[in-house]
């Protein structure tokens, strides 16, 4: 069995101070064997603001698999933007922006769906998909395959298609095979659905998880949430813990549960 901890949109330049002590001690009382963070670790990209996050990330268990999302590249400063966008990025988070874990339970794969020229949406390109498909598809059966990016693949039909990163039609046909969870954030909003939701792609009914923003007073008209997921394949539990400011305390709002067969996910 895998406990990985989904955390995104930190935000730090925009955090709930209340909530950071109070987060940090469920996660360590948690005990993950993975923290995969979604992207947007901070609000405009400056360096204190990276220095922020990256004392929050080391005071986390480890091992850790983040990747960027829109807010980490600079958004005023033009030339930085253009140029060098991710450099404070690589330089206080990770120099990795393929970062790949695997273990005999799971693998994941992070990819970096961000562009500089655009200020919110995101996008991913064939060879960042060709390469998902060489990481992930040389594993044995048995392994519950993830990715993880900023920008999600999939969202419930109620979600206008220009929510979901760019070229998310293209990437879902090729992947239908080849990955089992994706995890995403961007949105502030928790969410656990099915890629056959909108997407009706044939052999494609991988699972599709959203994380709230953990940490950012910017919320959406939904409460400060992180996921646990729990892996014990062909298995996989979802628990969404929610900030309830009146105790200083999140605590597990929902939990839906899932079980794979012949490659197709069920709730329980």
């Amino acid at each position: 069995m895998r406990t990985i901890v989904h955390l995104s949109d930190l935000h730090f330049g925009a955090t709930d101070d209340a909530i950071m002590s109070p987060l940090r001690d469920i996660v360590r009382k948690i005990g993950p064997d993975l923290i995969a963070v979604s992207g947007d670790l901070t609000q405009r990209a400056r360096t204190r603001q990276f220095q922020a996050a990256r004392e929050f990330l080391d005071a986390l268990p480890k091992p850790q698999l983040i990747v960027p999302g829109n807010h980490d590249i600079p958004a005023y400063n033009l030339f930085s933007r253009f140029f060098h966008p991710l450099d404070k990025y690589r330089r206080y988070i990770t120099a990795e922006l393929r970062p790949f874990y695997a273990d005999e339970e799971l693998a994941i794969v992070g990819v970096n769906t961000a562009r500089s020229w655009t200020i919110k949406g995101g996008r991913i390109n064939t060879a960042q998909v060709a390469w998902i498909i060489e990481k992930l598809g040389q594993l044995r059966e048995g392994i519950t395959k993830i990715v993880i990016s900023h920008h999600p693949f999939e969202l419930p039909p109620s979600y206008k298609p220009e929510d979901l990163v760019g070229r998310s039609r293209m990437a879902m046909e090729l992947l239908a095979s080849n990955v089992d969870i994706f995890l995403a954030g961007h949105l502030h909003f928790g969410n656990t659905g099915q890629s056959v939701q909108r997407l009706n792609i044939q052999g494609n009914n991988a699972l599709i998880i959203q994380a709230g923003t953990a940490t950012s007073y910017r919320m959406r008209g939904e409460t400060n949430s992180f996921n646990v997921i729990r892996i014990d394949h062909p298995s996989i539990t979802v628990e969404r813990l929610q900030w309830v400011a009146e105790t200083s305390v999140f605590n597990i709002c929902s939990t839906e549960r899932f079980l794979q067969t012949k490659n197709i996910w069920s709730r329980k």
